[in-house]
């Protein structure tokens, strides 16, 4: 699938849930959610289907996401047929670590029952090493469990673990070198990522905004200059560099900084209510769920629903024209 502006669209990023068990402020601000109801959720038969047809289309990566997806029942279920699908090369998840390390019923942790199911890739946010700061900024105390979360992940032995920290001035921007260093112990891919306007117009202001260009050179006053890596490539946006002495590599993510950030732009996100959004930062969205509903539709009708939002998919967000988020980042998928 190729759009008007030459985005090739291989790359599928699935919610499979709303719900949560912490309440980032970025994400989900309030405990004031409303849920959605679960007959209007997308059931994993219908979000199998969906996957099968975009895979015949060209999807051959999919990341699952929530929510918090590791929350939702039956999940591991879900993750075995999803690796049966042909075409899909490469499967990953994102979470918040706190349930990795939960026992299944095999007795095995639910991180090693995910790689057994087919699960290469983990992104685990982590924006402090502070359990204080954790808790005031998820809403909950988790810190530990998080931990545990991806010790349990590196156990288990994923192809890539990596852990994605959003950038906030005067929360974490004194713990930068201490999360370099804890994915440098721990042979972790670290990005940094810049607050986007997601969720509501408070996420994102001047006062709590650390651009991704001030971060880095924040790091290299004390750690030198990096060396930029941009053969280095991970299915996503970032820029990577190599920290000189270590050879580590960290990567950086700006979407609001980065005039570039969308020319490589590879992805379409399914919400877990069905709609398909071909870009984040757009308020463009389309109800997938009425199609795969209606007993006329075929497999050839959703394909033809595939094509015709990656055509509406647009050059660019639109994250930087003052933009007024629709819904909240939970409700769309991390």
């Amino acid at each position: 699938m190729e759009d008007r502006f030459g985005h090739h669209i291989s790359y599928l990023r699935v919610s499979i849930t709303d719900r949560c068990n912490e309440r980032c402020q970025y994400c989900m601000p309030y405990e004031e959610q409303d849920w959605l109801d679960r007959s209007n959720v997308l059931s994993y038969e219908e979000l199998l289907r969906v996957i099968r047809v975009g895979a015949g289309l060209g999807v051959s990566k999919v990341r699952i996401t929530g929510g918090e997806p590791l929350t939702r029942r039956n999940v591991l279920w879900f993750f075995e047929q999803l690796q049966a699908i042909e075409k899909i090369e490469d499967i990953g998840i994102s979470t918040n670590g706190t349930l990795l390390a939960r026992a299944t019923e095999d007795g095995i942790t639910t991180a090693q029952a995910l790689k057994n199911a087919g699960v290469r890739t983990v992104n685990i946010s982590l924006d402090t090493l502070d359990p204080a700061e954790y808790a005031k900024a998820t809403g909950r105390d988790y810190f530990d469990r998080a931990i545990e979360g991806i010790d349990a992940a590196r156990e288990a032995g994923f192809e890539k673990i990596k852990i994605n920290s959003v950038l906030m001035r005067h929360r974490n921007e004194h713990e930068l070198w201490d999360l370099v260093e804890f994915a440098r112990e721990r042979d972790l891919l670290l990005r940094f990522i810049e607050l986007m306007p997601v969720s509501t117009t408070e996420v994102l202001t001047e006062e709590n905004f650390l651009p991704a260009g001030e971060a880095k050179k924040l790091l290299e006053f004390r750690l030198g200059k990096f060396e930029a890596r941009p053969n280095i490539r991970t299915n996503g946006p970032a820029s990577y560099y190599e920290i000189p002495g270590t050879g580590q590599i960290i990567g950086f993510i700006g979407a609001m900084t980065n005039l570039h950030f969308c020319e490589t732009c590879n992805k379409l996100r399914l919400t877990c209510e069905g709609k398909l959004r071909p870009c984040l930062g757009s308020h463009h969205e389309f109800d997938m769920r009425e199609v795969l509903r209606d007993t006329s539709m075929t497999d050839e009708d959703v394909a033809k629903f595939f094509l015709d939002v990656v055509d509406r998919k647009p050059e660019q967000h639109e994250f930087r024209e003052n933009y007024q988020p629709g819904r909240r980042m939970v409700a769309i998928g991390g």
